[in-house]
């Protein structure tokens, strides 16, 4: 199985072109429990990650109905990226400190995760960031609020070599 990195640039194109919109390859999931995570996916897949494609555990879209888990949900996108050890995206969790362009920050009110950003920049050490369910591009963390933060560092993908 071999690893890359994603292109963080492509991820950061998809989100400006669709932060304020909707691809129509994609379900909207905006009014069923929110959409940000999906979009999160998306750009991940602009950027060169393939799917995964293992029933329950994976991460992958073919349709509204047939879809992992992780790539519309907070906590099984989570878990997924952090676990994963086969085909896909994976990382690991770093300090918000240390995040940097492609990363990945969910936020938590009253110790639940739930809601995904992607890190387009940092500058003067605060993430800019893009973001569905609450369209945003180029918003500065510092404007959510929340009561816990974990940054997810994408550090690229595995996939079989033919």
């Amino acid at each position: 199985m071999g690893e890359y990195p994603l292109n963080v640039k492509a991820e950061i194109e998809y989100a400006r072109r669709w932060a304020f919109s909707h691809n129509p390859a994609y379900y909207n999931f905006e009014n069923i429990g929110g959409d940000c995570t999906n979009f999160i996916s998306q750009c991940l897949y602009a950027g060169g990650a393939v799917m995964n494609y293992t029933k329950d555990t994976g991460w992958y879209y073919n349709s509204p109905s047939d879809r992992a888990a992780a790539w519309t949900g907070v906590e099984q996108f989570y878990r997924f990226i952090v676990t994963n050890t086969g085909t896909g995206p994976f990382g690991s969790v770093v300090a918000l400190e240390q995040a940097a362009a492609g990363d990945v920050i969910q936020l938590s009110t009253n110790g639940r995760f739930h809601h995904s950003l992607l890190v387009i920049d940092v500058r003067q050490g605060v993430p800019y960031v893009a973001a569905h369910t609450f369209a945003a591009f180029d918003r500065a963390l510092t404007t959510y609020q929340y009561d816990g933060i974990r940054c997810v560092r994408i550090i690229g993908a595995r996939k079989n070599r033919y």
